[in-house]
């Protein structure tokens, strides 16, 4: 069971989300925008962060930034945008190693993208303990 950290700030967005992945046995905690994100993260680690780019108070981009920048932080991050400038947001995400899904997306689709980026960090992690 992974711990993730789900940051949105449409309700329905976070149920169905929510109900998703704990449906596939993670553990998720849910908070409303960037800053509410940032304070999770200070309070306990996470195995994955999926986040919305456009939210109030601290935007998904801005989080990231401060995620990678200030708490120098690999833990693995997906993005869920529907703002039109998507270009503009996968070259400024692109540089951070994060992966961004257009809204709307299939829920099946986007757990199965969490699965397989849970799998690539733990297999990376693994690596760096045998000294790879």
């Amino acid at each position: 069971m992974a711990q993730l950290l789900l940051i949105e700030d449409d309700a329905h967005m976070i149920r169905v989300l929510s109900m998703w992945l704990t449906r596939n046995g993670h553990e998720v905690v849910e908070v409303g925008d960037g800053m509410s994100g940032q304070e999770a993260i200070e309070e306990r680690s996470f195995d994955l962060v999926v986040s919305d780019v456009n939210m109030p108070r601290m935007n998904g981009i801005q989080f990231v930034e401060w995620l990678r920048v200030e708490k120098k932080s690999n833990v693995p991050v997906i993005m869920l945008s529907s703002r039109s400038d998507q270009a503009n947001i996968d070259e400024r995400l692109g540089e951070l190693g994060i992966n961004i899904y257009p809204k709307p997306f299939s829920p099946s689709r986007l757990v199965e993208a969490i699965e397989t980026r849970l799998e690539e960090a733990a297999t990376v992690k693994g690596d760096s303990a045998l000294g790879g």
